[in-house]
């Protein structure tokens, strides 16, 4: 087994209680949605992206802005548009005319937390300005690469592709989101529950009028992390996630299988999920947990299965289904 350096079990212990409360601080705000919740938290401990899906309305920005207000971060939004332009996004040089030089403005992708929000509605060439910051963590503008703040975080939110005016996110930069969370409506109860909040004076443009208040913080992420870093992976758990992603590059449904990449972001998930769940182990009912969000966005379908109403969710978990799970 692996076993890497852990951190102190009383920062590590201190370190869940907090994030746990997450849910309760971001519930003041946001009702149901605790996939979505639980997915960001993953995210934050594995130092990846989150791509989130739902039609508009469903509370996908809310979700990301109360998630900000509960870790005490530095949070800034971008409305990506037609128009936006890379610059817009990363920052530019600006010329100084009281000293004849040139100095770097930075744009809003310096910050802990960024809302990319309807990402899919710019062109491509906008969206790829995101790729090295989420990638190698720093911008490089004239040559000069630039590091940004940790922890850093992409939450980037987009419509269904099949809505007007959208230009979907290319393979590679899907490849960059550790996780696609689908952001559902909501059932009755909680549509209830909502609306019975607007009536009561509830204002999602002011969150510390609903009782949001800061939770957990950088330190606390930290302490995290390295506990997620000390969590054991069997040889056995270690050879279940790759057979799971082979597979995927089998699949007569498929066009795109699930690269290594793909096979080294579902080990991650699964070990942080393990250690939010109270273990310091990882076993097969983790991977399973997380094998939707981290994988259905690094598949394509081909597009006869597409017609017959096949999914990428579907697929998968027919190979959860048949792969062989160690015991």
């Amino acid at each position: 087994m692996t076993s890497p350096t852990t951190a102190p079990a009383g920062s590590a212990d201190r370190a869940r209680a907090s994030l746990e409360a997450l849910r309760t601080e971001i519930g003041k705000a946001v009702v149901g949605q605790d996939p979505a919740v639980t997915g960001l938290v993953v995210a934050l401990l594995c130092r990846g992206h989150v791509l989130l899906e739902g039609v508009p309305g469903v509370a996908k920005t809310l979700l990301v802005r109360t998630l900000a207000a509960a870790l005490e971060l530095d949070t800034k939004r971008v409305q990506f548009t037609p128009d936006l332009m890379p610059s817009d996004v990363t920052g530019s040089l600006v010329y100084d005319a009281r000293t004849a030089e040139f100095s770097f403005q930075p744009g809003p992708v310096f910050t802990h937390l960024l809302l990319a929000d309807e990402i899919n509605r710019t062109p491509p060439k906008t969206q790829a300005s995101l790729l090295e910051a989420m990638e190698e963590r720093q911008v490089t503008v004239d040559g000069t690469p630039r590091p940004l703040p940790d922890p850093f975080l992409v939450a980037a939110t987009q419509n269904p592709v099949e809505y007007e005016g959208t230009y979907p996110l290319p393979e590679a930069q899907l490849d960059r989101f550790l996780l696609k969370l689908t952001v559902p409506l909501p059932s009755r109860q909680d549509e209830i529950d909502v609306l019975t909040r607007h009536a009561a004076g509830f204002d999602p443009r002011d969150l510390k009028a609903a009782g949001v208040r800061p939770v957990a913080g950088a330190a606390d992420l930290e302490a995290a992390r390295a506990a997620v870093a000390g969590t054991a992976v069997s040889p056995e758990i270690a050879g279940y996630v790759v057979d799971i992603c082979r597979a995927t590059r089998e699949s007569p449904s498929l066009t795109l299988g699930v690269s290594p990449r793909g096979a080294t972001a579902l080990l991650s998930t699964s070990r942080a999920w393990a250690w939010l769940t109270g273990r310091d182990y990882v076993i097969p009912d983790d991977v399973k947990a997380l094998a939707l969000p981290t994988l259905r966005h690094r598949v394509q379908l081909r597009p006869e299965a597409e017609m017959e109403g096949v999914t990428a969710d579907s697929v998968i978990n027919a190979i959860l289904a048949h792969v062989p799970v160690p015991r």
